[in-house]
């Protein structure tokens, strides 16, 4: 089984959860309704719905009823992604202009909120006050994720407790809530929605580190922007940590990247060669494998039918990408 063979059995549940996203950024005011829409068409994964639909499945699925849990967590992904762009001051994202390029930091700024507000709307289908306090959360988590990251922005002297925390609340944490908010909706049995987020979880902080070592390997045409971004807008993730600790003259390189503060005075092919050289490439897969080891884990305690493999192969996908 493939990723793709997962997209095409839920093609036309994906198709709903899309006419509902694209309903969704409708906005009465005319820029504001195009900066949402040239988000959405930028593309994306999905990878949240996906999640959302496959967690359904443990329990009474209804996509008219989980679309109401897809729909916000795709909106609430997509705001983070708008402010981002303005915080990294970043032009491109997936390979197009950003709404901070295509208007400005304001329109970009107000496009993010309207997500988070929309998301917040769509949501109230649900008289449950758990998934109201679960998405409220999840919204409060990202923005201590975020501001943890402008504070640490530059600055070399930073641990793995800082990264992984980061992290689990920039990323992971969106994906865990999309598993057990899934099941929670479909009325799974309560002990399968909490092996769900710990999957959903551990997935995302596996998903996560992978993204950052594609940061350093991939390529501009994978990436949509050049590869080593990341450490060039200040933010050191978990492959430059290791350099940092273990390798002198990966040390040197990098903190001259970030004492320049992204102003190119040092070859980024030479930065990134030298974070190869330093294993830290290597210690982060082996990071971002334990995690995948641990959501598979949590999959054993789950009933053995189609939905588990789904899972399963979704985790060995996020697992061997390569952008």
């Amino acid at each position: 089984m493939k990723l793709a063979d997962i997209y095409a059995h839920f093609q036309e549940d994906i198709f709903t959860i899309e006419r509902e996203l694209e309903e969704a950024v409708q906005a009465r005011h005319d820029i504001l309704r195009k900066a949402s829409v040239h988000l959405l068409k930028a593309g994306g994964k999905r990878i949240r719905p996906v999640f959302v639909l496959l967690a359904g499945k443990f329990g009474t699925y209804d996509v008219n009823v989980l679309k109401h849990i897809a729909v916000p967590l795709e909106l609430i992904h997509m705001a983070s992604l708008v402010h981002d762009d303005v915080i990294d001051d970043a032009d491109l994202r997936r390979g197009k202009k950003t709404i901070k390029s295509q208007w400005d930091n304001r329109i970009a700024m107000y496009t993010g909120d309207y997500m988070f507000a929309k998301a917040v709307q769509t949501a109230t289908y649900f008289d449950d006050p758990n998934i109201h306090q679960i998405i409220s959360n999840a919204i409060n988590e990202m923005c201590l994720g975020e501001v943890e990251q402008i504070r640490d922005q530059y600055n070399p002297n930073q641990h793995l407790r800082i990264y992984f925390r980061r992290i689990k609340r920039k990323t992971a944490l969106l994906i865990a809530v999309s598993c057990q908010l899934g099941a929670l909706a479909a009325k799974a049995d309560p002990a399968i929605v909490q092996k769900l987020y710990y999957f959903g979880y551990y997935v995302g902080m596996s998903f996560q580190i992978t993204d950052d070592v594609l940061d350093f390997v991939g390529t501009e045409e994978q990436l949509g922007k050049p590869a080593g971004s990341d450490l060039l807008q200040g933010n050191v993730t978990l492959p430059a940590l290791y350099a940092l600790h273990h390798d002198m003259h990966a040390k040197r390189l990098i903190e001259q990247v970030l004492a320049d503060r992204g102003n190119n005075s040092v070859h980024m092919e030479e930065v990134i060669a030298a974070i190869v050289s330093s294993g830290g490439i290597d210690y982060a897969l082996s990071i971002s494998d334990l995690y995948l080891k641990k959501a598979m884990r949590m999959l054993d305690h789950l009933p053995d039918d189609e939905p588990k493999q789904f899972l399963q192969e979704i985790a060995n996908y996020i697992g061997r990408r390569k952008f």
